[in-house]
């Protein structure tokens, strides 16, 4: 049963989290969600910090696995690039419970440095996977300017959803993204190897 509960833990930390809106939440809180008693959450956890961290590793364990499997599924670059803009704004990850905890976790990262350093992860996955095709398909400086924008521009929309601003919903996101990159696409250099197909090595580290 141990798995089964750490995951209900996990599940429900996410769950009160998002409804707090704030990491400003007791192990009973996040217990009595789970339908378990705090002292067997401490038994799974030892302390809602660890809890709490091993909330925010599903989340990138969750968005890795959506990721990895979605780049394999796709065939050239330019289809990569719109698979990694779609897995960002998955149901599950634009689920307003999930904004709230990724909003708080960010929070959180400006006095802990371990929550930073998990973020940092993330950061540099987004980048590292749209980095990989954009280079495919344009120069390295060109590309590196418009992997930092599409995924300011991910993030950015994190952030208006959890302000309940325009744009409202998962569609209205990929397709402003995906307008701001073939804009982009379309008066950029291209690359000598352009849309040529390749074999794809995704950039998404294990994590630990």
């Amino acid at each position: 049963m141990e798995p089964v509960r750490r995951k209900a833990l996990v599940d429900a930390a996410l769950r009160v989290i998002g409804d707090h809106g704030s990491l400003a939440v007791t192990m009973s809180d996040i217990a009595r969600q789970a339908g378990v008693s705090p002292a067997l959450a401490h038994h799974y956890f030892g302390s809602k910090e660890q809890l709490l961290i091993e909330t925010i590793r599903s989340l990138l364990r969750q968005l890795r696995s959506d990721t990895v499997a979605a780049l394999k599924a796709a065939r050239t670059p330019r289809a990569r690039l719109s698979a990694v803009i779609r897995v960002s704004f998955h149901a599950d990850q634009f689920a307003p419970e999930t904004i709230a905890a990724w909003l708080a976790f960010y929070a959180e990262a400006q006095r802990s440095e371990k929550t930073r350093r998990f973020l940092v992860i993330y950061a540099r996955r987004l980048r590292s996977n749209l980095l990989a095709d954009l280079k495919v398909l344009l120069p390295a400086d060109a590309a590196e300017r418009i992997a930092e924008g599409a995924a300011a521009m991910i993030d950015g929309l994190y952030i208006r959803q959890s302000l309940k601003s325009a744009p409202i919903g998962i569609e209205a996101s990929i397709a402003l993204t995906e307008d701001y990159l073939n804009a982009l696409l379309a008066t950029a250099s291209p690359s000598p190897r352009k849309e040529k197909g390749r074999p794809h090595r995704t950039t998404q580290g294990q994590m630990t």
